[in-house]
């Protein structure tokens, strides 16, 4: 599977590998790579591969889960189709609360001690997902895990997901990703070591002059 999606992503675009003229992330880091999930869900074939992946983990990792939330806002979509498929209840979570009307932060009805999996788009620093999982935890769901469609694997977000007492599964990961772009001609084969330094060293940009 992680393949299978590593080959769907570059195939509608969704992934950008430009280790030649590197992308400037926010925090000011030189990236090779930049990753819109988002145009999964204006590619019908991919998406249908996608939700019915993010269903199959959720069924292996959590097969006890009562609802799926949404991170806000890329995992509103996958949330939403995929609780479709599992016949779950689903909602979101905000990235702050409301400031009008019932001031909500938690979106659908979720009652206390609920099993909760969080679905997410993208896994980097894990930052977002696990801020997700903290204000469920307020509100009294039991968070069973986060499943996502894609991760970087970076030793950062590994770590910060662990420490939060949870734990991320992903549909694919760079590793795969970095194989099946070489296999088919996204990049050259030289590239594949320089693209995995980065993410094993994101402040490192030594891997840009290599």
């Amino acid at each position: 599977m992680e393949k299978q999606i590593a080959h769907e992503l570059l195939s509608i675009g969704a992934v950008f590998l430009r280790p030649e003229n590197p992308f400037t992330w926010a925090s000011g880091i030189k990236s090779p790579i930049y990753c819109d999930n988002r145009l999964t869900l204006s590619a019908p074939s991919t998406r249908d591969k996608v939700e019915a992946g993010l269903a199959q983990l959720v069924k292996k990792y959590h097969p006890d889960c009562e609802m799926l939330m949404g991170t806000s806002t890329a995992g509103i979509a996958h949330a939403a189709m995929t609780a479709t498929l599992l016949n779950l209840p689903m909602g979101y979570v905000r990235g702050e609360a409301k400031t009008h009307g019932r001031t909500n932060r938690i979106e659908g009805k979720m009652e206390p001690g609920t099993k909760v999996v969080v679905i997410e788009d993208l896994i980097s620093t894990g930052g977002s997902a696990i801020e997700v999982v903290e204000a469920l935890r307020e509100a009294g769901a039991n968070v069973l895990g986060i499943v996502s469609i894609f991760t970087y694997g970076m030793k950062k977000g590994v770590e910060r997901i662990a420490a939060a007492g949870t734990v991320n599964h992903s549909l694919s990961n760079l590793d795969a990703l970095v194989d099946v772009a070489v296999e088919e001609g996204y990049i050259a084969p030289e590239w594949k070591d320089r693209i995995l330094a980065f993410r094993n060293n994101p402040s490192d940009e030594s891997w840009i002059n290599k």
